[in-house]
């Protein structure tokens, strides 16, 4: 009988999503960073990883250091076989909804491979409607490598959009908060209201639309 500590480190294998997926083909990891916060687009990314060049240290992108994620991030696109990023905007968050805009920016990344996959698995509990076969993986970006990278490539891109962001808004402080809710934006907000790149659809950024000279 295994262990309770092997059995929790067991590597996800992805034929456990159903017949299929254990067979031979390219498979495409995808997850997305920003859906939580007030302000800026929504990234997701896309890798394709090379078995030949596998690269060490891939994680959740949550679980590492800046530092960490950068220099993976450089790996990620120098070794794997082919990646992409794509957004979803402000305006198209507010048009369709956050999850809706969300599935578009990963339909975007899939869409912008050099090479097309035989299958996708994402990161969550809900997919994008694709050409091919598509699977979710809940906690996927510390189970499966691709998304894993994939992760990575999404937050260290929506990161360095947040630092042009404080460039062209200091006062909101987008380099710290990366647009999250946190109480510092929040009195940023009122004090000066929303700037272009606040998702007006998010309820804290309706309540601040009078405050300010910033709307």
């Amino acid at each position: 009988m295994p262990s309770r500590r092997s059995s929790r480190s067991r590597p996800f294998r992805l034929e456990e999503l159903g017949p299929g997926w254990e067979a031979p083909g390219l498979v495409a990891g995808v997850d997305e960073a920003g859906r939580g916060p007030l302000a800026g687009p929504v990234v997701a990314a896309a890798v394709i990883l090379d078995d030949l060049q596998p690269i060490r240290g891939l994680a959740d992108s949550k679980a590492l250091t800046a530092l960490k994620r950068e220099r993976l991030f450089d790996e990620i696109r120098a070794r794997a076989l082919c990646c992409s990023v794509a957004q979803a905007s402000v305006e198209e968050i507010d048009r369709l909804n956050i999850l809706q805009a969300t599935m578009l920016a990963m339909r975007r990344a899939v869409d912008g491979l050099r090479l097309t996959p035989h299958r996708v698995v994402v990161d969550g509990n809900r997919v994008p409607v694709l050409r091919m076969p598509v699977a979710a993986v809940v906690k996927g970006d510390a189970k499966v490598a691709a998304i894993s990278a994939a992760s990575i490539l999404a937050k260290v891109t929506r990161d360095r959009l947040c630092a042009e962001l404080h460039a062209r808004f200091p006062h909101y402080g987008f380099d710290g908060h990366k647009g999250y809710p946190t109480p510092e934006h929040l009195a940023a907000l009122r004090a000066h209201g929303p700037c272009p790149e606040h998702r007006r659809s998010y309820a804290p950024v309706r309540a601040c639309l009078g405050a300010g000279d910033a709307a």
